[in-house]
C-alpha cells in the first residue's frame, strides 16, 4: 500500500489562531508524523483583541500539558468567573452571565424551576444570588476548586483573561520546541494544482516556495488561502449582527484586576472591560451604520478606568462565516473562517474547537469528501447556535433610547432562537440543543439578565411541599453564602500563586 499520509503541514498566519494550532498538533503528532511548519511575518499585526476566554480553554489547556501559574504568569493573566452586563436589558440593568452551577438540582427537576416557583411569588432573591461564581465575582473573590465533599467549592467553573500577544508568543515557544519550524515572510500568492485546484504551495516575497499537503489558513480577517485564493464565499449576517466596526485601547490599571469581564451597552453597540495583571483591556464595538467614527471613539475613551496606554486601534469586520471552513485541501481556523464579535468570548474556544475537529477528521492525502463535510456541518451548527445565543443579547431588550436598539429589539430572528425564547416565556423550558456550546444554564442566565420572564414553572415542581421548598432554597443559598466567604479576592490568589513580573508600557 502506498503512503498516503500528510507529510507536511503549512500554516499561514500566526498569532492566537496560528499558534494554537501549531502547538496542538506539534502536541498530538509528536514531531514525528510530518513536519509543521508557521509562515508568519512581523510587518502584519494581529487582531490581538480576545484576550477573555470561557471555561472550555483548560481542555486546550490540559491537551498540551500546560502549568497553569506558569501560563497565568506568562501571559499577565487573571481568573474570569464569568461576564457582566451592564445596560443591555435597559439602561440601569446588569446581571452576570456566570460559569458553573447555579443553585443545586433537587429531585428530578432542575434547580431554576423551584426557584422559578418562588421568585413569581417574590419570595426569593435573583437567580444569581444562587450561583457561587456570580456571588463571588461581584465580591471580587476567586478560588481553584478544592476536594470539599459536596460543597460548591468542589466545583468552581474558570476561565482567564490574558495579553493575546503573549499567549501568541508563549504558544510560539511551546511549538518550537515540539519541532515547528517558523518562517518569516510574506506570501504573494498560492499556486494551485491545474486538476483539481488543490493548494500546491504558496510563494513568498523573496522568491522561496512553500509546498504543503494540507494548509491551515489563519491570515485572519484577510482569508488569505480560503477566499482570495479559493473563493469559498462569505454568509453575512449584519442584519442580525449589526455591529460592523470596533476601536481598542489598553489603560492603565485601576486597582485590583476584577474576576471577569464586563461588557456595557451604549447607544449604539457595547464596551468590553478585560481586567489584566499589567492593564485594562478596553474596546467599544459599534454600528457604523448608526454612530459615527469619532463619536465612538470618544465614547471609548470617555469611559475608562485609567489613562490609556496607546492610541486607539480601529477594527472593521463583517459578522458571518465562509460558506466552507474546509474547502479542498485548505482548513480555515479563527478569523480567516468568519466572525462573531467578543460579547460571550467565543473567539478562542472558536479556534480551539475548530482544532480539536480536525483532529478528529484528519485527513490523508486523498483528502475524503465525507470527512471535509462532516468537518463542514459540525463547524456550521457551531456557529449558528453561538450566532443565535448573541443575537439574543440584542433581542431581548426595552430599550428604545436609539435608532440601534428600536432596530435590535424590533428586528426578525432566526426561527430556532425565537422557538427557545417562545418555550422559556410560556413555561421555562430550556433544551440544549444536541452538542451546542451554551448549555441551559447560559440560556436561563442570559434570558432572565434580559428581562425575559415566563408565564409559569415546571408543574412537577408542586409535588413538593412549599413550606419544604423554601427550607430547602435557603440551606442552599446559605451553603453558597458560606463558600463564598471563605475564597480568598482575587488579587490575593494571584499573588500567591501566578503573579506575573511587571511590563515596561
Amino acid at each position: 500500500m502506498p503512503d498516503n499520509r500528510i507529510e507536511r503541514i503549512v500554516i499561514v498566519g500566526g498569532g492566537t489562531a496560528g499558534w494554537m494550532t501549531a502547538a496542538a498538533m506539534a502536541k498530538v503528532l509528536k514531531n514525528q508524523y510530518c513536519n509543521i511548519q508557521v509562515i508568519e511575518s512581523e510587518d502584519i499585526g494581529t487582531v490581538g483583541v480576545g484576550e477573555a476566554t470561557i471555561p472550555q480553554i483548560q481542555l486546550y489547556n490540559r491537551l498540551l500539558g500546560l502549568n497553569e501559574d506558569d501560563f497565568v504568569r506568562r501571559t499577565q493573566g487573571t481568573f474570569k468567573l464569568g461576564i457582566e452586563f451592564v445596560n443591555w436589558s435597559h439602561i440601569g440593568s446588569s446581571y452576570i452571565h456566570a460559569f458553573g452551577e447555579v443553585g443545586k438540582d433537587m429531585d428530578a427537576i432542575q434547580f431554576y424551576h423551584y426557584w422559578l416557583k418562588l421568585y413569581q411569588a417574590g419570595e426569593v432573591p435573583d437567580i444569581g444570588e444562587y450561583t457561587l461564581t456570580a456571588i463571588a465575582a461581584r465580591k471580587g473573590k476567586f478560588m481553584r476548586s478544592i476536594d470539599a465533599g459536596n460543597s460548591p467549592l468542589s466545583n468552581i467553573a474558570y476561565a482567564f483573561h490574558f495579553d493575546a500577544g503573549l499567549y501568541a508568543r508563549y504558544l510560539r515557544e511551546f511549538a518550537e520546541q515540539l519541532g515547528v519550524v517558523r518562517t518569516e515572510g510574506k506570501i504573494t500568492h498560492a499556486n494551485l494544482n491545474p486538476d483539481n485546484g488543490f493548494i500546491e504551495s504558496v510563494a513568498l516575497e523573496n522568491g522561496a516556495l512553500i509546498p504543503g499537503d494540507l494548509f491551515i489558513d489563519c491570515s485572519g480577517f484577510r482569508g488569505l488561502l480560503i477566499e482570495q485564493t479559493l473563493k469559498t464565499g462569505y454568509e453575512d449576517w449584519t442584519h442580525w449582527l449589526p455591529c460592523d466596526r470596533a476601536w481598542a485601547v489598553p489603560c492603565e490599571s485601576a486597582g485590583d484586576p476584577a474576576p471577569y469581564t464586563r461588557s456595557t451597552a451604549h447607544a449604539a453597540g457595547w464596551q468590553w472591560r478585560i481586567p489584566l495583571q499589567h492593564r485594562i483591556g478596553n474596546g467599544h464595538v459599534y454600528s457604523s451604520h448608526y454612530m459615527s467614527d469619532d463619536e465612538a471613539v470618544n465614547i471609548l475613551l470617555n469611559n475608562l478606568d485609567g489613562a490609556p496606554l496607546a492610541e486607539p486601534r480601529m477594527l472593521k469586520f463583517t459578522t458571518g462565516k465562509r460558506h466552507k471552513f474546509w474547502n479542498k485541501n485548505c482548513v480555515a481556523i479563527g478569523l480567516a473562517s468568519g466572525f462573531m464579535e467578543p460579547l460571550e468570548s467565543t473567539s478562542i474556544h472558536l479556534v480551539q474547537s475548530s482544532i480539536a475537529r480536525l483532529m478528529s477528521l484528519f485527513p490523508n492525502k486523498y483528502f475524503d469528501q465525507e470527512d471535509i463535510d462532516e468537518f463542514n456541518r459540525q463547524a456550521h451548527f457551531e456557529y449558528d447556535r453561538i450566532r443565535d445565543f448573541l443575537i439574543l443579547h440584542y433581542h431581548a431588550t426595552t430599550r428604545d433610547d436609539s435608532p440601534f436598539w428600536n432596530y435590535c429589539r424590533t428586528m426578525a430572528i432566526p426561527e430556532e432562537l425565537q422557538q427557545k425564547i417562545n418555550q422559556f416565556k410560556k413555561n421555562g423550558r430550556i433544551y440544549r440543543n444536541s452538542v451546542e456550546m451554551f448549555n441551559d444554564l447560559s440560556w436561563l442566565e442570559v434570558m432572565h439578565g434580559q428581562g425575559i420572564r415566563p408565564r409559569a414553572y415546571h408543574p412537577i415542581v408542586d409535588v413538593m411541599p412549599k413550606d419544604e421548598l423554601v427550607k430547602r432554597m435557603a440551606g442552599i443559598k446559605s451553603v453558597i453564602d458560606r463558600s463564598v466567604e471563605v475564597m480568598p479576592s482575587h488579587a490575593a490568589f494571584i499573588a500567591e500563586h501566578c503573579k506575573a513580573e511587571k511590563l515596561m508600557m
